[in-house]
């Protein structure tokens, strides 16, 4: 049997404090949940009284010293700080009167919700981050004098901290917004994708067949009669270090839509290195399609499409002067 530890345990409206002497957290769990308003089989979670640290590690709590006072929290209980007030005596120099945030006192029930944000937000300035848009605007939305009175800071370091609230409220709503664009950006770019790979397939073929008007055979763009491919296409697949970066466009959809079996025939590799060069090629026609796009998208979001389309007309109306005529102070 491990050490006698003796504990103070009490419910979450703190109504009810008892000691117990137990060895092991879980012996806690149970002989608190026994002695206290919450049921023997229901769940327990144990925290700490002073600042609700939750404590589920065994190591842990066996290194807290004796007497420590844990809270003892069931099904939808939560932890809430203790209030202090000092019900207008503060000038008899005493200490402030605890009061409870739960209690059964009618008036203590009827306490704002923000007055607890403001008490959580005093105890820890970081939980700022944890708290919730709706609990941010609660806190930015009441009058400045009645959040003085509760945190008991200077007018000034109040005024700050709403500032600083509406920042963080602000900041999130960017991040949304931004969140919001990209989806709709990729959404974009998948679409914008999908057609162009479904137009190139059916167009590669017309475009590319041997005999094709469209070919300039006398720049030395001629098809070569076994494969299909133009001369320089195949020259630039065997000869050139990352050859997908040096073929056109159109050259890259003709790769594609070829197949690992046919490259190998027609460039004499196995299979392997014949496959990596398809997933290459693959690789950089979708980076030149989101190039494209994505030029496309933000400049149309940056610039109204009015004055996109009107070229600004000073530079049109300035006629540079003829050198042979001379400057018009001479002509004069």
């Amino acid at each position: 049997m491990g050490d006698m530890r003796p504990c103070k345990v009490c419910d979450f409206k703190r109504q009810h404090s008892i000691g117990v002497v137990v060895t092991s957290l879980e012996q806690l769990k149970i002989k608190g949940g026994e002695s206290l308003p919450i049921g023997p089989d229901a769940p327990v979670k144990v925290v700490l009284e002073e600042d609700g640290t939750i404590v589920e590690d065994e190591i842990y709590f066996l290194c807290l010293p004796s007497n420590t006072k844990f809270m003892l929290l069931g099904p939808q209980q939560m932890w809430c700080p203790v209030r202090r007030i000092d019900g207008g005596t503060s000038w008899m120099n005493r200490d402030s009167m605890l009061l409870e945030v739960d209690a059964v006192d009618g008036s203590i029930s009827q306490v704002e919700p923000w007055w607890l944000l403001a008490q959580q937000l005093k105890q820890n300035m970081s939980s700022i981050i944890t708290m919730s848009e709706t609990d941010l605007q609660t806190l930015v939305d009441i009058p400045c004098a009645q959040l003085t009175s509760a945190l008991n800071f200077p007018e000034s370091k109040v005024q700050n901290l709403q500032k600083t609230l509406q920042g963080a409220l602000d900041h999130r709503e960017e991040v949304r917004q931004a969140k919001e664009l990209l989806q709709l950006y990729v959404k974009a770019v998948e679409k914008q994708d999908s057609q162009e790979a479904q137009s190139g397939l059916e167009g590669a073929g017309d475009t590319f067949a041997p005999g094709a008007g469209g070919m300039d055979q006398g720049d030395g763009m001629e098809v070569d009669s076994a494969s299909g491919f133009m001369t320089r296409t195949l020259m630039v697949l065997k000869g050139k270090t990352s050859p997908e970066t040096r073929l056109s466009t159109e050259e890259l959809q003709v790769v594609l839509t070829t197949g690992v079996p046919a490259l190998e025939e027609m460039l004499g590799w196995d299979g392997p290195r014949t496959a990596a060069l398809l997933e290459a090629c693959r690789a950089e026609m979708a980076a030149r399609l989101q190039r494209v796009q994505a030029l496309g998208y933000l400049s149309s979001l940056g610039q109204p499409p009015e004055a996109a389309r009107q070229p600004d007309p000073e530079p049109q109306q300035r006629v540079e002067p003829d050198p042979a005529a001379g400057s018009p102070d001479t002509q004069g």
